[in-house]
């Protein structure tokens, strides 16, 4: 009897003890709710003048001088660069010569002709050689009026040594120095008239359908907080070849008060559609490897299980989820690192 007594006794110590069940860890869920409403869309953009023209010579020359800099505000016909007009000037005075010689040659056809016409009423010459003499008049009128043009085209060319600004603004870039050999209609400086301001936006492929000219859109400076409402002028036909985003303009109402270049945010209401919001704080989220996912409580049960979701973007403390999770989804916000799949929980808070 001893011995069968301590055989038990050794069997006993030989088992393994009972696994220890594991705790019900209390834990604070939110439910998802899809927030059905109007979105607000933003878009950054940039203060530009209606009117921005980049100026160049007409002439092509040697850049003597270029007065005008970045960020100088110019008036109508302010000197803004000139070239040297030395050539200009003497082909200038070429055609001047060339103009008086043609027209003493066209005087001196004009007597002749006229002497001719009182020999030719006397009878003296015949009307072939009248004729002849009319000729060489009309050959020097014509060769006088073609002077006379020639020396207009090279006095606007000896003009054309200045770039003068076409009205008031600003000079928001240069593009040639003092030095430099310019051909004819090389860009020099670039001028934004005053005037009409606009705030230039590009608008990705997806969201172009949104945008048509008349509508209205938000525009907000930076650093300020108040809205103003811009009118959408122009929509752009085709695809910036590099970014393969679309341009659009939308007119600043008067009075804006916009500095040139200024950053702006554009918000563009979306409505007529139900948009689902989800945000989730950052302590609901943990990674699996390489994805990122959420404990999801299963009421029936009370236990979790993992749920991968896909973040679109944040959203100060908060992620905004695009993907994953449906309305009505209990989803654990903390505590997440302590949690085992199919892990009996409780709800903190219920039984009060």
């Amino acid at each position: 009897m001893p011995v069968a007594l301590l055989s038990l006794a050794v069997l006993a110590a030989c088992q393994k003890p009972p696994a220890a069940q594991e705790p019900i860890r209390a834990v604070k869920v939110m439910t998802i709710g899809a927030s059905a409403g109007t979105a607000e869309l933003e878009f950054s953009g940039d203060v530009r003048a209606r009117v921005e023209s980049s100026l160049g010579f007409r002439v092509s020359g040697k850049l003597l001088s270029r007065p005008a800099e970045i960020g100088q505000r110019v008036q109508a016909g302010q000197l803004l660069a000139q070239l040297d007009p030395q050539d200009y000037r003497l082909a200038a005075d070429a055609s001047a010569a060339q103009l008086m010689a043609a027209q003493t040659n066209r005087e001196l056809a004009a007597a002749d002709l006229k002497r001719y016409q009182d020999l030719r009423a006397q009878g003296f010459i015949s009307a072939a050689e009248l004729q002849r003499r009319e000729v060489a008049f009309s050959a020097a009128q014509a060769q006088w009026q073609q002077a006379q043009a020639q020396n207009s085209v090279q006095g606007n060319q000896s003009g054309y040594t200045r770039l003068v600004a076409d009205g008031a603004g600003v000079i928001t870039s240069v593009d040639a120095n003092a030095g430099q050999v310019v051909a004819a209609g090389q860009p020099v400086v670039r001028l934004a008239l005053d005037g009409a301001r606009d705030v230039v936006f590009a608008v990705p492929e997806d969201k172009l359908a949104l945008f048509k000219t008349g509508q209205s859109v938000g525009v907000r400076l930076w650093g300020r907080d108040k809205t103003l409402q811009a009118q959408i002028r122009d929509v752009a036909a085709s695809a910036d070849a590099v970014t393969r985003t679309f341009l659009v303009k939308a007119a600043l109402p008067n009075g804006a008060d916009a500095v040139l270049g200024a950053t702006v945010t554009v918000l563009k209401p979306v409505t007529g559609t139900a948009i689902a919001t989800i945000k989730l704080p950052s302590s609901a989220l943990r990674l699996e490897g390489d994805a990122t996912s959420v404990w999801v409580l299963d009421p029936a049960t009370m236990t979790v299980k993992s749920q991968a979701i896909e973040v679109k973007t944040a959203d100060g403390n908060d992620a905004v989820v695009s993907s994953g999770l449906n309305a009505g989804d209990q989803v654990v916000m903390s505590g997440v690192h302590v949690l085992t799949a199919g892990q009996k929980v409780s709800i903190f808070g219920a039984g009060k």
